[in-house]
């Protein structure tokens, strides 16, 4: 299975730690965040691992190579300035990501999810029974207390149904389908999730493991600490 980590954004909130590095390059317990995701990316079978860049992105390259130091195949889809979106940046990327089924993973959160993929992975937009997307929800965060989605007992994502609801961790399996009929340019990922969750495309888990979404240089602090004191660097 191919891969792709999303690592185009400018990270206003990170300022001004993003001024002079891309967010994904930023370090916790002494490596960059992306490259933890690498190494779990090749510890769950991954070899090919596409990499979207804008904001500094020369720098990504410059660091990672061709992933060969991780035992991976990487290659790199870059963008204009100001970035495509998400939605927009995988639109570009599918020549690189094949026609299977892929998985698209933040390039600014820690998880130890194993990124296995499902036991039903995503088909295609023909057959009306396969779901587009598989998304990773995890209990909600305090910055983010009302949730994003809610997981009926058939395992289908809701934007509607009652119950509680979830955080979308920026880990999902996607068949190229779901974005192939975009037009080129920026394209948020909500609205074309939010369409196929209303036709019962999207399927989902709910992870209770470790995530972190490293939206602040205070986040960035606190995973840095715990990693280091677990290495036995503190």
């Amino acid at each position: 299975m191919r891969a792709m980590i999303l690592a185009a954004g400018r990270g206003e909130r990170m300022r001004p730690l993003t001024d002079e590095r891309p967010k994904p390059l930023l370090e916790a317990g002494g490596r960059p965040l992306i490259e933890w995701t690498l190494q779990r990316l090749a510890a769950a079978g991954v070899e090919d691992v596409v990499i979207n860049t804008a904001h500094l992105g020369a720098q990504i390259p410059a660091r990672l190579g061709d992933g060969a130091a991780f035992g991976l195949r990487v290659r790199y889809s870059p963008e204009p300035p100001g970035a495509l979106e998400t939605a927009g940046g995988i639109r570009q990327a599918l020549p690189l990501l094949g026609e299977s089924p892929f998985l698209v993973v933040n390039g600014d959160v820690w998880c130890d999810h194993p990124l296995a993929p499902p036991a039903r992975l995503p088909g295609s937009i023909d057959d009306p029974w396969a779901p587009l997307a598989h998304l990773v929800l995890v209990d909600n965060p305090p910055q983010h207390p009302e949730g994003d989605f809610a997981l009926t007992a058939d395992g289908r994502i809701s934007a509607e149904a009652d119950g509680p609801r979830l955080t979308f961790s920026g880990i999902g399996w996607y068949h190229p389908d779901l974005f192939a009929s975009l037009e080129p340019g920026p394209r948020p990922l909500g609205p074309v999730l939010r369409e196929a969750i209303a036709r019962g495309r999207v399927c989902g888990e709910h992870y209770r493991g470790e995530w972190r979404d490293i939206g602040t240089p205070e986040r960035l602090a606190a995973l840095d600490a715990e990693l280091r004191r677990a290495q036995g660097l503190m």
